[in-house]
């Protein structure tokens, strides 16, 4: 699940700003959560609930790890991780396919790949409804699997989301197929369990970790085979943390604890943000009239007082700009819908709930937050 990381470590120097990165922030969390949607919901859990990350295992598998990070349910990612795994199958002969999905939905995948009809993934699809992979760009990544690399063997490695549909689905699978006491059985009443406790309070801590266990508790039982690996971008990080609290490594740093030079990890997410501008405008500025690609709204329905926000790049705008008065206020380039270049400068209008906008100027002048990649505000007036 990159030249414009999703990490939004940074934290902005205005009251305005702070508000508009939380908003970014809730959005990508729930962006890197792969099918989460339940219909239970609870009670905080009690702090068993929430354990410190155990020391790393004795790594016994000799294979290699190739994970790649995501934005959910984005066509061009979809097709290169589908080139990518085609790759690997037809010209390294891998087989297996770690994938950020619920261990049950993983092994009904693994049954539909060998069934002479689509049921199987249609009902699981429909499982997926109100999440980012509910969408038909999801569904041919799958069909292509099945169509030209039909030998593939899917692992979830994730908890179990959608325990009380697809689980419970392929709980009676098991049983009307006489395994109710096999290992997969309980490997679903455990994902069934682990799915319980994440929902209970959402807590990306228990679920980072049980990612990394559950990885490598199917890693391990394949001996020298290398595989590869699609998660959310907020996972594969080799030296990051976790998204939500950033108090523990994630699950590509967890790994990389176990297995070392033998994981390799690149994050495709950029590629959501490779995007041409839906239009293009004029605004002026200075009493110049520039060309402004705009690249659309970014919904901020129920934070503070905003309700959206617009992008607009001001085309060959940089060298009548760059000497204007600069604001201490900085934006992250994750905070961009498109990719950002240095020497490029944009408008943002931020329209709150009463009508109101508030337009601002930024600039891409190689300014770095924290480490992290930043515009600056400058003065237009």
């Amino acid at each position: 699940m990159n030249s414009n990381k999703f990490t939004c470590l940074a934290r902005a120097k205005m009251l305005i700003v702070q508000t508009l990165r939380l908003a970014l922030i809730v959005v990508f969390v729930a962006s890197s959560l792969t099918a989460c949607s339940n219909s239970s919901a609870g009670k905080s859990a009690s702090k068993s609930e929430h354990p410190t990350r155990v020391p790393p295992a004795v790594a016994q598998a000799s294979g290699s790890i190739y994970l790649y990070g995501e934005a959910h349910g984005v066509a061009k990612i979809l097709d290169k991780e589908y080139k990518l795994w085609s790759q690997y199958y037809h010209n390294e002969g891998m087989r297996h396919l770690f994938v950020e999905l619920s261990y049950f939905t993983a092994e009904y995948l693994n049954i539909w790949m060998q069934s002479d009809n689509d049921d199987i993934l249609e009902e699981i699809y429909d499982d997926w409804e109100g999440t980012l992979i509910h969408n038909p760009h999801t569904k041919e990544f799958y069909k292509k699997i099945k169509d030209n690399c039909p030998e593939t063997i899917f692992h979830g490695t994730d908890v179990g989301h959608q325990y009380d549909t697809t689980g419970r689905r392929f709980l009676s699978y098991l049983t009307a197929n006489d395994l109710g006491g096999s290992e997969k059985y309980t490997l679903t009443m455990e994902a069934i369990q682990q799915g319980q406790v994440y929902y209970r309070n959402d807590n990306g801590v228990y679920r980072e970790n049980k990612m990394t266990e559950n990885f490598i508790r199917e890693f391990e039982k394949l001996g020298n085979e290398s595989v590869m690996g699609i998660y959310g971008s907020a996972h594969t990080g080799l030296d990051e943390l976790d998204l939500g609290t950033q108090s523990i490594p994630c699950m590509a740093n967890q790994l990389q604890e176990n297995y070392g030079d033998n994981i390799y990890s690149e994050n495709l997410s950029w590629m959501s943000k490779d995007i041409e501008p839906s239009r293009v405008d004029y605004i002026t500025l200075h009493g110049k009239e520039y060309k402004a690609s705009y690249f659309g709204k970014q919904d901020l329905t129920g934070f503070k007082d905003y309700a959206y926000r617009e992008f607009w790049r001001l085309e060959d705008a940089y060298d009548d700009v760059k000497r204007l008065p600069l604001v201490d206020n900085y934006l992250p380039y994750d905070n961009y819908p498109m990719l950002i270049k240095t020497g490029q400068v944009f408008v943002i209008n931020s329209t709150k709930t009463d009508g109101s906008v508030n337009r601002d100027y930024y600039l891409s002048n190689g300014q770095l937050l924290e480490g992290v990649n930043s515009t600056q505000q400058f003065t237009a007036d």
